[in-house]
């Protein structure tokens, strides 16, 4: 059985603290009136905008925007999310949380992590071995660092690690699905074999994965745990459990490679520090970065592939919301080789010079193409057209001004001739990507449904929502609620997952149940509200949209009673979109 906090103990919790003395306990504050004010300590300055107010229990920010609850505050200060924000709120206030349960098989799997991270971390200390050598001479780590991190050493044998555990008491099913074995033709056998093991650390401390680094020639250089309930590559990043330490002190992330390169910056003080878990930058991890940081460095290696990385990296992460620059390291083929060569100084000047993404990607292009001929001018402007394609009116007109510059060319008919490309070469999604799309389903669908499986009757208010059909679109989402809906008029209200999930195709059988038992859910009333809230919002926004197109075009056929009713209707739309925002915290 897993746990979470029930809606009124977290309800009670905001009843009985008090916003000042939360702030009070980070920041100085000082009286104001009714008020207290501070300068930020979300942004740099020297004027105090930033207020507190004991009588709404909010702050607020006149110079960054930002604001929200004592919750909020603290999620935002101490760089947590919102289970660990009141976790730590109610342990300064002396208030018990109280839990409400669910069944969820992933606490065994937590167990499992661990118990396995400690025996790997046994295994390098409790005798020489090649591991420790490699370490300390090789890669020049501090005893510090591999005890900060938990590195271990899984030996050379086949079934250390499953026999330990299977002295502990965990079965072979659960050990086959984090990856800890291997079973074969019926023989079971330790899928990490002399390798350093980094264990992978979730920022809510668990052990969700392992990643192991061979000490020989025999198989790949590093493997990573499978994908698994609670392993997930795509939605985590190696050591950022550490890193959001750093960033009150720093606005920005570096993402590096390796694990090597996280853990060797570290040795020399750069802290700031993350990387992906053996994968390319998803749409998920740029959703997390934006969540830590403002800004995002991508220091990969310099080799071809390293240089495809960033320039795929840049569009994520801009997608993402989140300012990108990339720096490659060329003296040394990575940034641990840098910095162990040039030390923290020599790293952080070397940081000072990296690029924008949009430069760097603009560069990239240029590799490769003779911009001393007209064809090879030619070609780089028809080439640079998908950058343009998604930079602002503004960006553009000032990248063009300096690939103008570059090309000793007029920077409009620059514009001109992009802005021609991207028209000519914008493709249509093929009728195969709108049917994988359409099967792909939104964050919001995905809580939902997990909302649905923890409690059924939030299938009836899910039904009953005027939002519903904002919520719910994808072919898939749709499918899983027609199946929930038989099964919630057969059943009297229980949905039995097991049933639902034999009743669909295998593939989409294993999207439901790596929601079941992946999707994290706290608040249960509150995260359903957000999510209708936010669905409704898009849907004002869409409508608002809609009507100022329409609008437009009666102001210019001078359909004046036309265009009241359209104004008064966009009048109630826009009512009802401020009252959302205010409810979303916007």
């Amino acid at each position: 059985m897993a746990t979470s906090y029930s809606h009124e103990s977290i309800e009670r919790l905001k009843e009985q603290i008090d916003i000042v003395e939360v702030v009070a306990n980070a920041i100085s504050l000082k009286k104001t009136g009714a008020n207290y004010k501070a300068c930020c300590p979300f942004h740099g300055e020297k004027t105090p905008s930033f207020v507190v107010s004991p009588d709404k229990q909010i702050f607020k920010c006149f110079g960054c925007g930002v604001s929200g609850d004592a919750i909020e505050f603290v999620r935002k200060f101490y760089n947590l999310d919102f289970v660990e924000a009141i976790e730590k709120i109610a342990k300064d206030q002396g208030f018990t949380l109280e839990r409400t349960k669910y069944d969820d098989s992933r606490d065994v799997y937590y167990r499992a992590n661990k118990d396995a991270a400690r025996y790997f971390v046994r295994s390098l200390l409790s005798k020489p071995n090649v591991a420790m050598d490699y370490l300390l001479e090789k890669r020049k780590l501090s005893h510090e660092m591999i005890t900060k991190f938990g590195i271990g050493y899984a030996d050379e044998k086949w079934s250390s690690l499953y026999n330990h555990m299977k002295a502990l008491g965990y079965g072979d099913e659960t050990l086959a699905e984090l990856g800890l074995i291997s079973i074969k033709g019926g023989k079971k056998y330790d899928r990490f074999r002399n390798r350093v093991m980094f264990p992978i650390i979730s920022t809510s401390g668990k052990v969700i994965g392992f990643g192991g680094r061979a000490l020989d020639d025999d198989g790949a250089k590093y493997i990573n745990s499978p994908e698994n309930p609670i392993f997930h590559k795509s939605n985590n990043l190696f050591a950022l459990n550490f890193a959001r330490e750093y960033l009150r002190k720093e606005d920005y992330l570096i993402v590096v490679e390796g694990y090597m390169d996280v853990i060797g910056l570290f040795q020399y003080g750069v802290g700031n520090v993350t990387a992906t878990l053996g994968t390319a930058l998803t749409e998920n991890h740029g959703k997390i970065l934006k969540r830590y940081a403002k800004k995002v460095i991508l220091s990969y290696d310099a080799d071809e592939a390293g240089r495809k990385a960033a320039y795929k990296g840049v569009d994520i992460l801009r997608s993402a919301g989140v300012e990108v620059s990339v720096l490659h390291v060329d003296d040394g083929k990575d940034p641990d080789e840098y910095v162990k060569l040039h030390g923290k100084e020599g790293f952080l000047k070397l940081l000072s010079k990296s690029v924008s993404g949009t430069d760097y990607q603009l560069r990239h292009i240029a590799r490769g193409i003779d911009l001393q001929t007209d064809e090879g001018k030619i070609r780089y402007i028809r080439d640079i057209a998908p950058v343009f394609e998604k930079l602002s009116p503004v960006e553009r007109e000032v990248y063009a001004q300096k690939v103008g510059r570059g090309l000793k060319l007029d920077y409009n008919n620059i514009l001109s001739q992009v802005g021609k490309e991207r028209t000519d070469h914008r493709e249509r999604p093929t009728r195969r990507e709108e049917n994988v799309a359409s099967r792909e389903m939104t964050a919001t669908e995905k809580v939902l449904l997990k909302i649905i499986f923890m409690d059924s009757s939030y299938f009836v208010k899910l039904r009953e929502h005027r939002f519903a059909d904002s919520a719910i679109k994808t072919d898939l989402a749709k499918e899983i609620l027609n199946l929930i809906q038989g099964e919630f008029s057969e059943s009297d209200g229980f949905i039995d997952e097991k049933k639902i999930k034999d009743a669909m195709d295998p593939a989409d059988g294993v999207k439901l149940d790596n929601i079941i038992k992946g999707v994290p859910v706290v608040d249960v009333e509150q995260t359903f509200r957000d999510c209708m809230r936010t669905s409704g919002l898009a849907e004002l926004l869409e409508q608002e949209k809609r009507l100022l197109d329409v609008i437009a075009i009666a102001d210019e056929e001078e359909q004046s009673q036309e265009g009241e009713k359209l104004q008064l209707k966009l009048m109630d739309v826009q009512k009802e979109i401020k009252k959302l925002r205010g409810g979303l915290g916007l």
